[in-house]
């Protein structure tokens, strides 16, 4: 078992819980996840490592709550305990010596990138960011970004917060002003990191994106979090999460991911009901 020692609301839609798993929090690396279970009978959801504290045994996790197991896990509190909270899984982000990275963070797709842009900030490279949401409630951990971020750019489709707009108006503008960065890591939903993708593909400029397709086991035999990425096929869950973005087949990867959407709605409501 593996108790909540903390739990925030970050919005009326995402939570921030911290979970004690020594075993777990030792050899976590930015750009790993975990998959958990709430209880006996529930499934196995993968969620990505957002903090870990090797020293304390804790890890941080930030969830959005779309489904019947996140709307189970949400109603867990501070006490209870999960039945399995495995990892860290998958391949730890490639943190390499440049001068000058950009994040691109689009709604919960923050929790992801913020343990990559603090590695970077760690190393020495100076770190910008564009945050992304359809609103301002939407967006989060900006006061922590900002503690060692140079410039953070807010964007959001309503125009309640920061510049209305998308975050590829934003990219866009800056390195129109003559901006200069290295590299780019875009991690959100897959459409935002499509056309960041192309946005700077005509640019060389290297950009790095974070996928979540359908998991299941987590350890590359089930094949259900099968992608393409440069014409071959990959397992997220082993091979990645972290992709080049202009070889990734986004068209593929989202028709894959809407498959399931009735069904879930139903398991959803059918299994809330019951609970």
């Amino acid at each position: 078992m593996y108790p909540i020692l903390a739990k925030t609301k970050l919005n009326h839609n995402v939570d921030e819980m911290v979970i004690r798993a020594p075993f777990v929090a030792r050899r976590c690396e930015p750009g790993q996840f975990i998959i958990l279970r709430v209880d006996p009978e529930g499934e196995r959801i993968p969620l990505t490592i957002a903090e870990y504290d090797a020293k304390a045994g804790t890890v941080t996790i930030i969830y959005q709550i779309v489904g019947y197991t996140t709307q189970r896990l949400s109603e867990k509190n501070v006490g209870d305990t999960l039945e399995d909270f495995v990892g860290p899984l998958g391949k730890a982000t490639e943190i390499h010596p440049c001068k000058r990275v950009i994040g691109i963070g689009g709604g919960v797709g923050a929790a992801p990138l913020y343990p990559q842009l603090k590695k970077f900030h760690e190393l020495g490279v100076s770190v910008d960011l564009i945050l992304g949401a359809r609103n301002k409630d939407l967006i989060i951990l900006e006061e922590k970004f900002s503690k060692f971020c140079k410039n953070i750019y807010i964007t959001t489709d309503d125009g309640s917060y920061g510049t209305k707009g998308l975050v590829t108006d934003k990219l866009k503008e800056l390195v129109a002003k003559g901006e200069k960065y290295d590299e780019v890591i875009a991690i959100g939903p897959l459409i935002m990191m499509k056309f960041v993708s192309l946005l700077t593909k005509p640019w060389n400029l290297k950009t790095n994106v974070s996928l979540n397709p359908v998991m299941v086991d987590g350890t590359g035999m089930c094949g259900g979090c099968r992608v393409t990425v440069g014409g071959e096929t990959k397992f997220v869950c082993v091979d990645g999460p972290d992709f080049d973005g202009h070889q990734v087949d986004y068209d593929e990867l989202m028709r894959r991911q809407g498959m399931y959407k009735t069904e879930e709605a139903h398991v959803c409501k059918v299994g809330l009901r019951s609970a």
